[in-house]
């Protein structure tokens, strides 16, 4: 009963966190703020969240969790194209509640030494997960990758996915059409381009593309 209660309080806060961060930005909410808008007291609002950081690091978690079956769900049929358009439909989806807080979250949190950071070492966790899905997509749909190229596509697609996600933000067209149109000629391109590579002729260009991810990962 008591652990019942505990994790009803913990999500009570955290969603008042997220409605706050949504409504005036994540730099602008106070942890007060946050304990008043969940109806309780500011040192029980800091018993379960230490700091906004350590709330938006449960936020991620929750995600995280949520998303693992749903992204499941969306790994289906033998098309890569398919497959990773599912994939970042599914994330624009579950995201779309939280759109202008991740907004502002990219504001405050875009360089990598942040620990907010998508790309920081605390997020590893969430962004393996990510990983695991374009490694699962490529394998399913049987997709042949150069073995030069084996350990870096994955990455490759996810800071793919990273843009049109951070496209996908700042889109203010109708039902972020744009992003749409962006989402569906850019999975084509990507999917010639991963079959274009795989041919010997195109060992240079690999040799290229691997040189600016290590300058990317460094």
């Amino acid at each position: 009963m008591r652990e019942k209660k505990s994790a009803e309080t913990r999500a009570k806060i955290l969603e008042a966190a997220l409605e706050l961060f949504r409504e005036k930005g994540f730099a602008e909410t106070s942890m007060r703020e946050v304990a008043n808008r969940a109806k309780v007291a500011t040192g029980l609002a800091y018993y379960y969240f230490a700091s906004k950081d350590v709330i938006v690091h449960d936020f991620y978690q929750k995600a995280k969790s949520d998303l693992a079956p749903l992204l499941d769900a969306a790994q289906k049929g033998k098309k890569l194209e398919a497959r990773l358009a599912a994939i970042i439909q599914v994330k624009f989806k579950y995201f779309e509640p939280n759109r202008k807080f991740l907004g502002a979250l990219m504001g405050h949190a875009a360089d990598p030494a942040n620990p907010l950071s998508p790309f920081a070492p605390e997020s590893k966790e969430v962004r393996e997960q990510d990983l695991a899905q374009f490694v699962r997509a490529l394998e399913e749909t049987e997709t042949t990758v150069p073995a030069d190229m084996a350990a870096h596509l994955p990455k490759i697609l996810w800071m793919y996915q990273m843009g049109l996600i951070l496209f996908w933000i700042y889109d203010r067209s109708e039902g972020q059409a744009r992003t749409m149109k962006l989402l569906d000629a850019s999975v084509r391109m990507v999917s010639v381009l991963i079959r274009l590579g795989s041919l010997p002729l195109m060992k240079p260009a690999r040799k290229t593309v691997l040189e600016l991810v290590e300058i990317l990962e460094s």
